[in-house]
């Protein structure tokens, strides 16, 4: 398997302003904001930065920290838009900005592998974005998370679009679980999206572990696929591991289907230099 590298690349209501030591500044909307990033350990192109927010991580390893942010930012959020797309961006207490700019290019790969009346299945779909970009594309989409704040989000980001009408089933559920149903009911699905956390809890306790569950998540992915699916792909943050051995896991997974198996970074474009900051690492199925 080949190494690729997804750009994601500035539109008007995101881009990366600048990055180095440990730092990255970004403009979301009309707002610019500062937060940690390990990954950006060269020098800054810009010796000040000026932000309307910036996030202080705790000293400790457990993720947490602070927004500090000027009294202008709205605390319930703001509106930015993507292609025909409209959705909230928010300061959440997880230093994100309640959606991920660097998954563009995956909704546009996914979106031309869409067709109308296509059944898509989003597992970990946290505020919705990305069904959203599939179901414009004509798709039915299922959209699974376990926190009902972000479902909710989901369907308020739906309305924002004009498109609370579209043929989308906002579900609050574990997604190992809803998957494992699924395949009991013998559905099947066109293309599956999942994002799943290092770790997360489903709303009835139940435990995630990347590493651990994974395996057994993909082998349910792979059974709601048959010889007319067109997509899976999968994205991973913020762990210890490579992007070819989770192109591995796709590869034997999908093997008795055809297709290929495409594996990676996934990258955000710096305007101020043009250099490539790696976020994540991502493997997809495709049958072209």
């Amino acid at each position: 398997m080949d190494l690729i590298t997804l750009v994601a690349e500035p539109w008007a209501d995101y881009g990366l302003i600048d990055s180095g030591h440990g730092r990255k500044l970004e403009r979301y909307g009309r707002f610019s904001f500062i937060r940690p990033e390990p990954q950006a350990m060269w020098a800054p192109a810009q010796p000040q930065w000026q932000a309307d927010g910036d996030f202080i991580a705790a000293s400790d390893d457990d993720g947490g920290g602070k927004w500090h942010l000027s009294r202008d930012v709205p605390r319930g959020g703001w509106h930015v838009q993507w292609e025909e797309l409209r959705f909230l961006a928010q300061n959440t207490p997880f230093r994100h900005l309640a959606f991920f700019p660097d998954m563009a290019p995956q909704w546009e790969w996914m979106r031309e592998r869409t067709g109308e009346g296509a059944e898509v299945l989003n597992l970990f779909g946290y505020t919705g974005v990305g069904s959203l970009a599939l179901a414009a594309k004509g798709a039915r989409v299922t959209h699974v998370d376990a926190s009902k704040k972000s479902v909710e989000a989901g369907k308020a980001n739906a309305f924002l679009s004009d498109m609370a009408d579209r043929p989308i089933r906002w579900m609050v559920d574990d997604a190992v679980k809803f998957a494992a149903r699924e395949v009991r009911r013998e559905r099947r699905y066109d293309g599956i999206f999942l994002d799943p956390p290092k770790f997360g809890r489903g709303p009835e306790g139940e435990v995630w572990r990347l590493e651990e569950h994974l395996p057994g998540l993909i082998t349910h992915c792979r059974n709601l696929l048959d010889a007319d699916s067109k997509f899976l792909v999968l994205t991973v943050y913020a762990v210890r591991m490579s992007a070819l051995a989770i192109g591995e896991l796709l590869r034997q997974a999908t093997a008795d289907l055809g297709g290929r198996v495409e594996v990676g970074e996934m990258a955000v474009r710096e305007e101020a230099r043009g250099l490539l900051l790696p976020t994540a690492i991502f493997a997809r199925w495709v049958r072209d």
